[in-house]
């Protein structure tokens, strides 16, 4: 069954693949986002949490910083359409569940291979799909945010040349970081394997909820 179910997920990844490219602009215009770039101010080094660093071990491709890559995604509405349906696909494709149901430990990063994970695995997914589909990865930068409840989040930001954009898997929007109403701590550095402060908040020791 286990088998089964995979290969039903990995078929879905598949489509994304096939059709994020071409997707139409849907109802979140690419005319609606800022036209002036407006980034999330970046401070000093920051730690990174211990279930990033142990993912890193695992699987360090996903964290390695390719230094020729381009730091910031040009953003045209053939990009905006990929990165709106790569996020809508994943948020509906993964069902949500904490790394204490799912692994039994209070924060473990992963891509979603079973079909289930919490925020950071979401976003490690989404991170796969659109590197995959042309954009670059050093654009795409896991961070830690605290949320509405107060908690340890995390999201993926895109830097673009209309600004940083944030994908959750709370909502299907793909929002400018100023207007998710987080308050944004650290991020993945775009020069190195490390963390830099976003100097919102004392840092949170997980990212631990769905």
């Amino acid at each position: 069954m286990f088998k089964t179910t995979k290969t039903i997920i990995w078929s879905g990844w598949l489509a994304i693949g096939i059709f994020a490219g071409l997707a139409p602009a849907n109802s979140q215009s690419f005319a609606s986002l800022p036209s002036v770039v407006v980034a999330a101010p970046v401070g000093g080094e920051a730690r990174p949490l211990a279930g990033w660093a142990e993912f890193c071990r695992r699987t360090p491709g996903e964290c390695a910083v390719d230094t020729s890559e381009p730091t910031v995604v040009t953003l045209t509405p053939r990009i905006w359409a990929t990165i709106t349906a790569v996020n809508r696909s994943v948020n509906g494709s993964i069902r949500a569940v904490t790394d204490e149901d799912h692994w039994g430990v209070a924060d473990r990063w992963n891509i979603p291979t079973d079909g289930a994970g919490d925020c950071e695995d979401f976003q490690l997914l989404k991170r796969k799909l659109l590197a995959e589909q042309g954009l670059p990865r050093r654009a795409m930068r896991m961070t830690v945010v605290i949320d509405e409840k107060g908690e340890g989040h995390a999201v993926l930001m895109i830097r673009t040349s209309r600004g940083d954009i944030v994908l959750d898997n709370k909502t299907n929007a793909a929002q400018p970081w100023f207007e998710t109403g987080y308050v944004f701590v650290k991020r993945e550095s775009h020069d190195r394997i490390g963390w830099v402060s976003l100097g919102g908040a004392t840092s949170p020791t997980v990212t631990a909820n769905r």
